[in-house]
């Protein structure tokens, strides 16, 4: 073969190097699970079952890091404050000691209690359904971040216990209650979430991007703000981070919080204003002072993250390990290390090799991210949580994050139609003058506050004559001042596959479990 063929095949091959080494080191991970199972495992009558559900647990794991650890470093990224390799370091590092230091010793073996154990009598039938549920969660996360799309991983895994649980017990093994509050979080997680970024990004627009001097605003807000954050993340740790290894009252863990955030207030202030007088004073500068605690609010919730969903890959294998070497069906199982050495491992490795594409995804693809937006996304998290555990609301960190994205995009989106009517307004008004006078008073009403702007609008329609709109012609303006400022495609998806996690999963588990077990009755 001449030589310049062979170049023009490495060129050919070269696109699919990358995938072919990911691929490689994520088979190698779940290898070397197997054969350090099958030596831990060797006296076990049935260690070939446990194997295999180590194989599959780390499966799960990767898949967890992949999809779901995009919600906390990926509006870092996108805004900047974070490199994507970065991100992923840091990311790797807190997720993996959150599953080590707090993940916690003992282990729910039914996610959520969404099925009744008592309706299995036989403890194999219990292996061959957490088997099938763990590995239909997983697949159903690979197929996801595949595509794009950012889906719940508790929701995966309690799709497949409940499609698994139903394959072998019926439908009567189902809690339905608690599949109906898991339905409902489907609307409380991103609805709250939304709401709550959009909250804090209007009162960042209020107090300091609509003021005049934007940067004696900020040296006033930002260390309020950070002490605000400090507040409700170090409340989030005590209460969920470190649950398992620390039980704290939600009136102490405020209060614990409260604490963190004076000192982190008297620490931070005087530094915000000596960073703020070397910064510009408009909003490029601002946003910089959120870039240090953008970086600490990744670390935590990757930390908290680590700390509580290891459990969707360990639990079920847990569950199993208990199973086979005591012979029988527990509702809580304890977690050997190696065990949870696989759910941290796999974490990690998932989230360096996969990933990035599910961080560019909840970083960039649905709106366009700042510092600021993406301060108000990391704090609607840590605060959506922190209210829904009090309510006793079942919430989602990926539908919580995911939807603050949404809610700061719709409300970027809302307050530039209504800036844009205003500006026609102004124009309208003025037609036939002077453009160059025309152009100052519009240059006037953008740099005035919002009660300047709001009586300048005053007087200018105290002045106006005209007959009103009619309903429909208000509405047609409303669509020619509108922008969209988030990509529908990416929205559409992304609900698409959340209305479908449960089902799907299920649906695969169920297969599965009769897969499962035609090839293990004798």
């Amino acid at each position: 073969m001449e030589l310049h063929n062979l170049s023009q095949i490495e060129q050919a091959t070269r696109p699919g190097r990358p995938e072919m080494f990911r691929f490689g080191v994520a088979l190698l991970f779940m290898v070397g699970i197997m054969l350090f199972a099958a030596v831990t495992v060797s006296d076990s009558p049935r260690n070939y079952m446990l194997v295999a559900a180590a194989m599959i647990g780390g499966y799960m794991a990767m898949n967890i890091g992949a999809n779901d650890v995009a919600n906390n470093v990926g509006p870092a990224v996108g805004s900047k404050a974070l490199t994507m390799a970065g991100a992923i370091a840091i990311a790797a590092v807190f997720e993996a000691g959150g599953a080590l230091i707090a993940g916690g010793d003992v282990v729910s073996t039914i996610k959520g209690g969404i099925i009744d154990p008592a309706h299995l009598a036989d403890p194999k039938a219990f292996i061959w359904l957490m088997m099938a549920a763990l590995l239909a969660g997983a697949l159903w996360l690979n197929l996801a971040t595949a595509f794009g799309a950012p889906v719940s991983t508790t929701h995966s895994i309690v799709g497949g216990v409940l499609g698994a649980g139903i394959a072998a017990g019926g439908v009567g093994i189902a809690n339905w209650g608690t599949m109906g509050q898991i339905a409902a979080s489907w609307v409380i997680s991103p609805v709250l979430g939304g709401a709550i970024a959009a909250g804090f990004l209007y009162l960042i627009k209020r107090t300091i991007t609509y003021q005049e001097n934007m940067k004696a605003a900020a040296q006033q807000m930002v260390p309020i703000l950070v002490a605000v954050m400090a507040w409700a993340f170090s409340t989030y740790i005590v209460m969920k981070g470190l649950k398992h290894i620390w039980k704290v009252g939600f009136g102490s863990a405020l209060l614990i919080g409260l604490g963190f955030a004076a000192a982190i207030y008297v620490f931070i202030r005087p530094r915000i204003v000596r960073a703020a007088n070397r910064l510009p004073g408009d909003k490029s500068g601002v946003n910089k002072l959120f870039t240090v605690p953008l970086v600490f609010a990744a670390a935590l919730l990757s930390f908290a993250h680590g700390a509580n969903d290891v459990a969707n890959a360990v639990g079920p294998l847990a569950a199993i390990n208990d199973a086979i070497l005591h012979g029988g069906i527990a509702k809580k199982a304890s977690i050997p290390l190696w065990v949870m050495m696989v759910g941290a491992l796999g974490i990690a490795i998932g989230l360096a090799l996969y990933g990035p594409k599910l961080i560019r995804t909840v970083g960039s693809e649905i709106t366009e991210l700042d510092q600021m937006r993406a301060f108000c996304i990391a704090m609607a998290a840590a605060i959506t949580v922190i209210v829904a555990s009090q309510l006793g609301l079942p919430v989602s960190s990926t539908h919580i994050a995911v939807g603050a994205v949404f809610g700061v995009g719709f409300l970027r989106e809302f307050l530039k139609a209504n800036y844009s009517k205003m500006v026609a307004e102004i124009k309208e008004h003025h037609e036939g003058r002077d453009e160059t006078e025309v152009a100052a008073l519009l240059t006037k009403f953008r740099k005035a506050s919002i009660a300047q702007k709001a009586e300048m609008l005053q007087q200018m329609k105290a002045h106006a004559g005209g007959p009103d709109l009619s309903k429909k012609e208000r509405k047609g303006l409303k669509r020619v001042y509108k922008t969209e400022l988030v990509k529908r495609s990416a929205v559409m998806r992304i609900v698409a596959a959340w209305l479908i996690t449960v089902p799907i999963s299920g649906a695969m588990a169920a297969l599965l479990f009769f897969t499962i077990r035609g090839m293990m009755l004798p």
